[in-house]
């Protein structure tokens, strides 16, 4: 019984801390759209100052010496990252909170092409078949027939948006698997020089951008053409800075501590609350062309983690361990995935 109210525990900790990052970011990204890039960057740097002060009190969090041969062999790693963040946001800024899965909903098959280009293998017929029912999901969603408020309707550039977000994050999949290696295979580690490559990137393009000029004449109270709303900046920077951290955490937790179909199922549960709260805190539509849409996915991702748990059981039966099923949802065959910061797959 202890067992169960630990993974009842561990689930409800991922979902919670993935929530309040999707529903905070929203607001703080309604409140200040032209802000995007320095609200990222002050994310990274609060992760990476959350990473430094936990090591300081717990071994479990590892600090690297920064060295620049390091740096180099992360470089790809980093800017994918760095990438998938602006691309998220982007996104998410643009289109509604409730919209935002559907708008990324080609992150399963196109992370399942790229793995496949990468490795040179091909994928096996009924994991084609769940990225078919995944894709058509997303055309569903995408296709729309029925009539509905114009402020309800996803630009062009946000599905762009979310296309590349879907891109992004399918790129960082196999690249964290030859990444790892050059951290010892330690995942806090890896999150700790992603986050910091990010924040460096970011902050230099919120520099570029003008962001960061913008920020200060908006704290000096000079028109810029935008409402200033200084609360929900401030609050939502501390808040996703804070979760922004906890969420590596959670889904580490959520991966080592319950099993794989456990973690895919929460994650289904977090999309269907997402779109629920969406609806209620932002007033976002849900028509029954969307709540298809969204319904083929999840079953197309479920039906994905079913068909690799087969897979991975009847590889290797006769080896320790081998019927459990694959450790991450998106990445297959990617191992520790789901153990590196989860903030850009949110």
């Amino acid at each position: 019984m202890a067992v169960s109210k630990q993974v009842v525990a561990v689930v409800s900790f991922y979902m919670l801390a993935a929530l309040v990052m999707i529903f905070v970011n929203k607001m703080v990204l309604n409140a200040t759209p032209n802000l995007t890039v320095l609200f990222m960057f002050l994310q990274s740097s609060a992760t990476v100052v959350l990473l430094v002060v936990s090591s300081m009190f717990t071994s479990w969090v590892e600090i690297p010496v920064i060295e620049y041969s390091t740096a180099r062999k992360l470089a790809p790693l980093i800017f994918v990252d760095t990438a998938g963040f602006i691309f998220n946001a982007l996104c998410l800024r643009d289109i509604e909170a409730a919209f935002y899965q559907i708008a990324r909903g080609l992150v399963l098959p196109l992370t399942i092409s790229v793995v496949a280009i990468s490795s040179g293998s091909r994928p096996s017929w009924s994991v084609i078949g769940c990225a078919a029912i995944v894709t058509s999901g997303f055309f569903i969603g995408v296709s729309f027939s029925e009539d509905i408020p114009a402020r309800a309707v996803p630009t062009p550039l946000g599905l762009f948006y979310g296309l590349l977000s879907s891109f992004s994050i399918a790129l960082h999949a196999v690249l964290v698997k030859s990444s790892l290696p050059h951290v010892n295979g330690s995942s806090t580690i890896l999150s700790f020089w992603s986050n910091l490559g990010s924040a460096v990137l970011l902050g230099c393009l919120a520099v570029f951008k003008g962001e960061v000029h913008e920020f200060l004449l908006m704290v000096g109270n000079r028109e810029v053409g935008v409402q200033w709303d200084w609360g929900t900046f401030v609050y939502g920077n501390i808040i996703t800075g804070i979760f922004g951290f906890l969420i590596s955490i959670a889904g580490i937790l959520s991966v080592k501590i319950t099993s794989p179909v456990t973690h895919m199922f929460s994650s289904a549960a977090r999309s269907v609350l997402q779109i629920i709260l969406g609806v209620k805190i932002f007033g976002d539509i849900v028509t029954t062309q969307r709540a298809t849409s969204a319904l083929v996915i999840l079953t197309g991702t479920l039906l994905y983690t079913y068909v690799k748990a087969r897979e991975s059981a009847t590889i290797n039966p006769s080896e320790p361990g081998t019927n459990a099923p694959p450790k991450d949802l998106e990445s297959q065959p990617i191992e520790k995935q789901d153990e590196v910061d989860e903030k850009s797959t949110i």
